[in-house]
């Protein structure tokens, strides 16, 4: 299988950089593969798995928005955060969840449909942590 160049970047660190064979990610208008060739594109991230496919393995990452551009042959997603699946606090995350419920009462209009449409981000992100434990 063709590869091609893949950087993950956030803030804090580069989460990864290397050649890949594929890779699947969270997009605010659907989630997409990239294989090599891939058509050039600027897609905004929602928060969600993305999930890295190189040499048969897969690595899964949590990331909560940022931007994904495709040109050249070569990935670059700018994560606004970006943790492996191993490395997340599961429990903070579900307070996160929890407190992101208890605020929707606080929200109306615009602002409510956006919290709305963020938790529900987490919790998907959560139902895949819940299921990795198990396996």
């Amino acid at each position: 299988m063709a590869t091609f160049h893949f950087d993950l970047v956030s803030p804090e660190k580069l989460a990864f950089s290397g050649e890949v064979d594929q890779v699947d990610i969270p997009g605010w208008e659907g989630d997409f593969g990239v294989l090599a060739g891939h058509a050039p594109v600027v897609a905004a991230v929602r928060p969600g798995i993305l999930t890295i496919i190189a040499g048969g393995q897969k690595q899964k990452v949590i990331v909560l928005g940022g931007l994904a551009e495709v040109s050249d042959n070569r990935l670059t997603v700018l994560a606004d955060v970006a943790t492996s699946i191993e490395e997340i606090d599961r429990t903070q995350f579900a307070d996160t969840v929890a407190e992101m419920e208890e605020k929707l009462s606080e929200k109306e209009g615009h602002e409510l449909d956006l919290a709305i449409t963020r938790l529900d981000n987490y919790k998907s992100i959560q139902h895949e942590l819940n299921t990795t434990a198990m396996h």
